[in-house]
């Protein structure tokens, strides 16, 4: 399984509101693009107040490294990345990814 991290610096003038239409777009690829098999959207958490600016972030499972892969290169998911890039400070350096391998 691939735990897929996605972490967000969004630009000051995005809303709640905002956000969560980022985040419905997303959850929506996974009735569109096989292999997706769980999602979680929302704030940091964490009382360490290690975040860095990446005050939200959303993580995906994946069934395998080949079920993301066809999730990465869908025409969908470029579309909600691009737009995900928009939101973000400093666009791509505003997203920071970390897959992880899960045995």
């Amino acid at each position: 399984m691939i735990r897929h991290c996605v972490f967000l610096n969004f630009k000051d003038d995005v809303t709640e509101g905002d956000k969560q239409k980022h985040y419905n777009q997303f959850a929506a690829l996974k009735d569109i693009i096989p292999g997706q098999i769980a999602d979680h959207y929302g704030p940091s958490a964490s009382p360490e107040g290690m975040e860095h600016g990446f005050t939200d972030g959303f993580i995906m499972d994946f069934t395998d490294a080949a079920a993301r892969d066809a999730y990465l290169a869908h025409p969908e998911h470029q579309k909600a990345g691009a737009a995900l890039v928009e939101a973000c400070k400093d666009g791509v350096s505003g997203i920071l990814v970390f897959d992880l391998e899960i045995a």
